[in-house]
């Protein structure tokens, strides 16, 4: 695999010719919609095991090693010709070898809404450990809100994934709730109940596991949501389930804010088999333009969380969209939200040349329509390979999307390139 970064002249054709990938494949591993224009900037995967290169005039094996992402050594191993590597001329063709050794085996969770397409479940499936339902709503008395999930747990089982439970103290009908959160936490009995509830449907549903996302927590139940979690560790592992937490992106124990206080890293780290770090969402909804997941913020989280959790417990979370936001941002403004195909297909669409921030990782791009100025940040080829490099680096047991319900092709690429992917049977 290579990401080739478009540059003025190129075309669809000339990369297929390059590298000798069909026209159509291209076109599919990059969602590409515009298929006449591609765009100053883009990143293209394309899913190649060597490519033939034409040595140009200056150029030596450390720069076109450097180019392809690949070394030195490799280029030697697969053109036995080359007797001096400092003596190659301009005209000689070598070849260059695409397919890298992989960092290991991961284990890879998806979010899913009930309502996601069958064809991007399909499609999705063969490049996860975990799919999470999202979710079941905890009510107030400790019952559920149901959901219909059974489609989607027969699809996971299908293709060896293990779908997994999500409850949240999402109030039906509006967001997650802290009140909600603390009379589930304050009281043992509804507790008890609430238990019993996640018992029935993991076993009426075949799941593999539960996960519990409670966010907005106030902090005076820190505690009693510890507590809450091994009540729930002590109940379902006897039962051969497995438990997961999600967690807001902290940098210190002390950090503080509603998100944060009440997430004791620790303590999860010591109950629970995984957490789901929520390391995105630094550009949201209602703040100023910034990348989703800036891979140097992303890394403050997770050098943090590996010094008080074991790190193969730790699945790092990547996000599968981007925001669109109207400039000068004024405070209470809402970004539009968009894929990742779909950034790309608005900058084709607008005519605008895409960049990269080398300190967060990250492409973004700039454009005007009516009359207004707007800025795009997203995720590419380039952006994901950033951060799962990070799983190898911390030795992460693995990563989580959210969510999966758009289908993002260019990312399994790069994760398949780079990582085996752990199946539950």
């Amino acid at each position: 695999m290579v990401i080739h970064i478009v540059r003025q002249g190129d075309s669809i054709y000339s990369l297929s010719r390059r590298y000798g990938v069909s026209i159509q494949k291209i076109i599919a591993d990059n969602s590409l919609e515009n298929t006449e224009r591609l765009m100053i900037g883009q990143a293209i995967v394309v899913d190649a095991d060597s490519v033939d290169h034409t040595v140009a005039s200056g150029e030596s094996l450390y720069s076109i090693a450097r180019r392809y992402d690949t070394t030195v050594f490799r280029i030697l191993s697969a053109n036995p010709s080359i007797t001096d590597p400092s003596r190659i001329r301009a005209g000689q063709v070598i070849t260059i070898p695409l397919s890298t050794e992989k960092l290991g085996t991961i284990d890879v969770n998806g979010y899913a809404f009930p309502n996601i397409n069958t064809t991007t479940l399909d499609n999705t499936l063969p490049h996860l450990t975990y799919l999470s339902i999202f979710s079941y709503q905890v009510r107030p008395d400790g019952s559920l809100a149901p959901i219909q999930d059974t489609p989607l747990i027969q699809a996971a089982w299908n293709q060896n994934v293990g779908p997994m439970m999500v409850i949240t103290n999402i109030q039906e009908g509006a967001s997650f709730n802290s009140d909600l959160a603390h009379t589930i936490l304050a009281n043992p009995d509804i507790q008890n109940t609430l238990l019993e509830n996640i018992v029935r449907t993991l076993n009426a549903k075949q799941y593999y596991g539960l996960d519990i996302d409670f966010e907005y927590i106030f902090p005076n139940d820190k505690n009693n949501y510890n507590s809450f979690i091994k009540k729930v560790v002590d109940r379902l592992h006897p039962l051969g389930y497995t438990v997961t937490t999600a967690l807001a992106p902290k940098t210190s124990e002390g950090q503080t804010g509603l998100l944060y206080e009440a997430h004791d890293y620790a303590t999860h780290g010591t109950l629970v088999d995984h957490v789901i770090l929520m390391t995105y969402e630094w550009g949201y909804t209602y703040g100023p333009p910034r990348a989703v997941a800036p891979v140097n913020l992303v890394e403050n989280v997770l050098q943090y969380a590996v010094s008080v959790i074991p790190s193969k417990k730790i699945l790092m979370g990547i996000p599968n969209y981007g925001y669109d936001w109207t400039l000068p941002f004024v405070q209470g403004s809402a970004a539009r939200s968009l894929t990742n195909p779909g950034a790309v297909s608005l900058a084709s669409r607008v005519g605008a040349q895409i960049m990269f921030d080398e300190e967060a990782q990250s492409p973004f791009f700039n454009y005007y329509e009516n009359g207004k100025q707007h800025v795009v940040w997203f995720e590419d080829a380039r952006s994901i390979q950033a951060k799962l490099r990070l799983v190898d680096q911390y030795n992460l047991g693995g990563v989580s999307y959210w969510t999966i319900n758009s289908f993002f092709p260019q990312n399994w690429i790069v994760l398949n390139s780079m990582y085996n992917i752990r199946k539950v049977r």
